[in-house]
């Protein structure tokens, strides 16, 4: 069987893999052909179905685990395969199937830990602790991506990326003691936890009814609301603005959510952006 990450241009290959996307659609001449977005633990490849499309579409779903023969081929500059067969695999799990980090899980919710126990603030401790140590939150932070289809698009990537933002914030707080640190780390830790109700289960995360409607960042602020009720009106409130403007630097009034979207936007490039080959 072929690992995705081993694939090469010119070369036949027959793997099993999940069905993270599929879209009918049809060329500019009106033929339908199936597009999909293949994965496995290693990577993720783009295939297309072009003959047979009515009949091989009957056979699987997105979400399902599937046996595909197909040839590999280069198409603007990135690997697609070509399928030429499809059919369920039964015996396979889908979602074992989704690439995951290469990261030890459990070190990283070590660190996570670490950094919890680095908030002396008692009302900002409590709100992180109310949230985070939800077992089924913490749970689904090592099964889901930070940004499906982007930045740390695995599972444990939610994880992975919670850990990389709250400690380049925790980093920046000690350069700059003006910085408020315990209220920037709070809302590193949680600026994210939105995405745990937003997100399905692999392999294709798909969002949930509520997600697709409110995304992350209100799910998110929702959930701190529910959980923070103990805090302070006023820390309350730079809490929630710090997360609710993570993706938005004009949003942000503070020094500390403004470190926030930075530190975010850091961490995103720094595990996305391609790199030379050394």
């Amino acid at each position: 069987m072929s690992a995705i990450a081993e694939l090469a241009e010119d070369r036949v290959v027959e793997g099993v893999y999940a069905v993270a996307r599929k879209r009918r659609l049809r060329t500019r001449g009106g033929a339908p052909y199936l597009a999909l977005e293949l994965v496995d633990p290693s990577g993720r490849i783009e295939g297309r179905v072009w003959q047979d499309v009515d009949l091989l579409d009957t056979r699987f779903a997105e979400g399902d685990a599937v046996r595909v023969l197909g040839r590999v081929e280069r198409f603007r500059d990135r690997l697609q395969l070509e399928v030429r067969s499809v059919e369920p695999a039964p015996d396979a799990d889908a979602v074992e199937l989704a690439p995951r980090l290469h990261r030890d899980a459990d070190e990283l919710e070590g660190f996570l830990d670490f950094l919890v126990d680095e908030i002396r603030h008692d009302g900002l401790r409590a709100a992180v602790d109310a949230v985070l140590g939800d077992a089924t939150l913490r749970r689904r932070l090592r099964e889901l991506p930070a940004a499906p289809g982007g930045h740390h698009g695995y599972a444990g990537g939610l994880l992975e990326h919670t850990v990389g933002a709250a400690t380049l914030c925790r980093e920046t707080a000690q350069l700059h003691p003006r910085l408020r640190g315990d209220l920037l780390l709070a809302a590193a830790l949680l600026h994210d936890v939105g995405r745990t109700l937003e997100l399905g289960r692999a392999p294709t995360f798909a969002p949930t009814p509520e997600g697709r409607l409110l995304g992350h960042v209100h799910l998110g602020v929702r959930l701190i609301e529910e959980r923070a009720g103990h805090l302070a009106a006023d820390a309350r409130a730079e809490l929630l603005h710090a997360i609710a403007s993570h993706h938005d630097a004009r949003a942000a009034q503070t020094a500390e959510a403004s470190v926030l979207y930075h530190a975010n936007q850091l961490d995103a490039v720094a595990a996305t952006r391609p790199v030379p080959d050394r």
